[in-house]
């Protein structure tokens, strides 16, 4: 369960396809941001990452006070987790395993809603109906992980009016949405305003490949339960480096649109190639594609240099199951070509 993409540690590989990172790389103006975060280490970060959540107001267009930074999304997640501590929870999945994690450590019941093959993994309305009194948190992941499925407008103010009756507080989970196409992308954000039993969660991590400086931030209305959260989550937890270089990232506009644009042109080849290939696809609405193949393709193609990510040990799935990142055309084609020859006869 602890096992995620990214392990180029612990794997001799050429090309890393396990972890959903802006293929861009890390804007240069991020990188000397962080740089000079390095020099300026010699003092305390600011606790309160005032600087920060300024910038992070204007980009969002919420009030600085309804933010709240953390050492990365899990950070805010345990954090949540130690602050409400829930006697009661519902997630979906499979679904990212933090979300358990956090909650097992405070001694939290768990129910699973299950996410079936049949429906191509996709979050069903009539579930919803499982959030009953008694459920004192729901996490929601939209796009899902590892799924990359999307949620419309609709199932979200569904959601949050059934955890409202419910009285549960409810977390959705929004740190792929900026990779998913436009047209599609629904965000709870408008909602925050009328629902103070709302947390977004939000990180820097995927879109400016950052995931080393370990930054990410949540947005709720509430601020006295933000408050509480800061009063149980470590001081000073957001580094001199990754502040600067948060600041420094949401300046990058122009660097996002030239992602977004080149992510969904390469989506769309790579799912191309793996439905020729006989792959069944599914979902993968946000810049990593989740499909089912041969049980033994990790093993082939870490011989071949390239790191995949097994989705076997999540909740619910089996071996067979593998979500892939979206990456230039050159590594998609070399990945591809990994994959057709595993399938030759």
């Amino acid at each position: 369960m602890h096992v995620h993409g990214g392990d180029i540690y612990g794997n001799e590989v050429e090309l890393d396809f396990s972890a959903n990172l802006n293929f861009l790389g890390m804007p240069e103006a991020v990188r000397q941001a962080a740089k000079a975060g390095v020099d300026a280490s010699e003092h305390y970060p600011d606790p309160f990452c005032r600087k920060l959540r300024e910038a992070i107001s204007l980009s969002e267009g919420v009030p600085a006070e309804s933010v709240l930074c953390g050492n990365g999304a899990a950070d805010l997640i345990f954090g949540l987790a130690l602050a409400k501590k829930p006697k009661k929870a519902l997630l979906w999945s499979p679904g990212f395993y933090e979300y358990e994690q956090a909650l097992r450590t405070v001694g939290c019941e768990i129910t699973f809603l299950p996410l079936r093959r049949e429906e191509d993994f996709r979050p069903q309305e009539e579930t919803l109906s499982q959030i009953e009194p008694g459920i004192d948190l729901v996490f929601f992941c939209n796009p899902h992980n590892p799924t990359g499925q999307t949620a419309s407008g609709s199932f979200l103010r569904k959601l949050l009016a059934q955890c409202e009756a419910a009285g549960a507080f409810c977390v959705v989970d929004e740190c792929f949405l900026d990779f998913v196409d436009e047209e599609e992308r629904a965000s709870a954000k408008a909602m925050l305003g009328d629902h103070p039993g709302l947390f977004i969660l939000k990180a820097f991590t995927k879109l400016y490949a950052m995931a080393g400086l370990r930054l990410g931030y949540g947005l709720c209305s509430d601020a006295d339960f933000l408050a509480q959260m800061k009063q149980v989550m470590q001081p000073w937890n957001v580094s001199v480096p990754a502040q600067m270089a948060g600041i420094a990232a949401l300046k990058e506009t122009g660097y996002v649109r030239r992602f977004q644009a080149l992510l969904r042109e390469e989506r769309r080849f790579l799912k191309q190639g793996l439905s020729a290939l006989g792959f069944r696809i599914y979902g993968s609405k946000a810049n990593f594609i989740f499909f089912e193949g041969p049980e033994d393709l990790v093993e082939f193609s870490k011989r071949k240099g390239i790191l995949i990510r097994d989705c076997s040990n999540y909740r619910g799935l089996r071996p067979g199951y593998y979500r892939i990142a979206v990456r230039s055309r050159e590594e998609n084609l070399r990945l591809l070509q990994v994959f057709r020859e595993r399938m030759e006869p």
